[in-house]
Formats: structure tokens, sequence, C-alpha cells
């Protein structure tokens, strides 16, 4: 499936991106934000980022986004943490 999005010209040049640079960086950003919402996998995120798996979590932790979202969670509810 393909998605459209208008983009000013502005949004290129205060990017200092090409089109397809941009595509790639809006894909990753949104790809990691659903994973770190919770709303998709890791497998599924890396894919939408068109990344392999292992791009996609070094690029998480460029971006400041924990790979092991929900394990705090499970470990709390397992009692092992307060």
């Amino acid at each position: 499936m393909k998605l459209e999005i208008d983009v000013p010209d502005s949004a290129f040049s205060a990017l200092r991106q090409a089109p397809k640079e941009l595509s790639a960086c809006l894909r990753l950003m949104a790809a990691a934000k659903l994973y770190e919402i919770g709303h998709l996998s890791q497998e599924r995120a890396a894919e939408l980022a068109v990344l392999a798996r292992q791009e996609f979590l070094v690029s998480l932790s460029r971006l400041g986004v924990s790979p092991f979202q929900g394990v705090e969670d499970d470990i709390s509810n397992l009692g092992l943490v307060s």
C-alpha cells in the first residue's frame, strides 16, 4: 500500500534533506513512536521503517527509544521490582 503526504518545500530546506531522505526519516520516526507506545512490535516497526530488525534497534538507540518496551511493566507484575 502506498501513502502520500504533502510536505511544503520549506520543510525540505529547513531539514536540509532530499525527498527520499525525508521519506526514510519520517518512516523511521513513525515506526519508532508506534513501537514506543506499544502499537507495533519490533518486527512490524522495523518492517515499516524498511530496516532489518537489528538496524531498527540501533536506530531506536539513536532516537533515545528503549528497545525494551513493556518489559518493565512485565517485571513489575511479577513482583520482582518495586
